[in-house]
């Protein structure tokens, strides 16, 4: 990993990781007052939203098809389709910067002509990923905190039970960028490379809602990301996921290695 390189992507990375670190910040914070504090009027209505019902079954699991109870509304705000997308848009973004970014600007020539490495390049891209990622869910937690502070009811989250939540998340944000790698690596468009990435996400979420209606569905769902990710368990149980992030990371790093084999091997020039 090079100091320099690590300094260059921390510098054009920083705006992007403020506007996606502002934007779920504020996205928790708002959720964590507002479910807690209209649990009854949520509750009320809870009956009559059966679409609804079946979407926050897809996001928390089938075992959350009771009542609206304070663990599942503290999970929601960690579930929401907006939180994820907000996550997973983040990860993209900065999965994509390098090859796909350099080879579409014409920049390539010159980020490789340095005297690095491309293992080099690759692994300090990786270190600012990473960071920029710890940042923003960060950010994201602070929001969910001042959030539940502010609200007038409910449970607050327990320090301990969030831990594990931000855990099992940063190891989804990192599955989501190593698979972004690898399309990236063999990419020459970044749009193309972002698009890409995007279906595939949505596919994966789309895929765990309809596995809690339709069998087939339900067979293949091990194939989507967002069914190793349950806050409703941390936060009811406060038992790490140890299965779920080890399936997720193995994914992560798997995607990692292969995009970097990819990255080093490939002929890469503007010409």
């Amino acid at each position: 990993m090079n100091r320099g390189l690590l300094l260059k992507s921390a510098r054009e990375l920083w705006p992007a990781t403020v506007l996606f670190g502002l934007a779920i910040g504020l996205v928790e914070a708002v959720l964590a007052y507002v479910l807690p504090t209209f649990q009854e009027q949520l509750a009320a209505q809870w009956g009559q939203l059966r679409f609804l019902q079946g979407l926050i079954r897809a996001m928390l699991g089938t075992e959350a098809a009771g009542a609206l109870g304070p663990d599942m509304l503290l999970s929601i705000a960690w579930v929401h389709p907006v939180v994820l997308a907000l996550a997973w848009g983040h990860a993209i973004v900065v999965a994509t910067r390098v090859p796909a970014g350099e080879v579409d600007r014409g920049t390539v020539d010159l980020l490789l002509g340095l005297p690095v490495s491309r293992w080099e390049l690759y692994l300090s891209e990786t270190a600012a990923c990473i960071l920029s990622g710890l940042a923003v869910l960060a950010m994201a937690c602070l929001g969910n905190v001042a959030g539940s502070s502010a609200a007038l009811a409910g449970p607050r989250p327990d320090p301990g039970r969030l831990t594990i939540i931000l855990a099992n998340l940063l190891c989804l944000y990192l599955a989501v960028a190593g698979f972004t790698w690898l399309i990236a690596a063999w990419s020459d468009r970044r749009g193309k490379a972002m698009a890409t990435a995007f279906a595939l996400v949505l596919a994966s979420f789309l895929l765990n809602y309809l596995a809690q209606l339709w069998e087939p569905a339900k067979r293949v769902s091990f194939l989507s990301v967002v069914s190793y990710y349950r806050p409703l368990f941390a936060l009811r149980d406060g038992a790490w996921p140890a299965g779920d992030m080890v399936v997720l990371a193995v994914a992560a790093l798997a995607s990692w290695l292969a995009a970097g084999i990819v990255f080093s091997r490939r002929d890469l020039s503007t010409v």
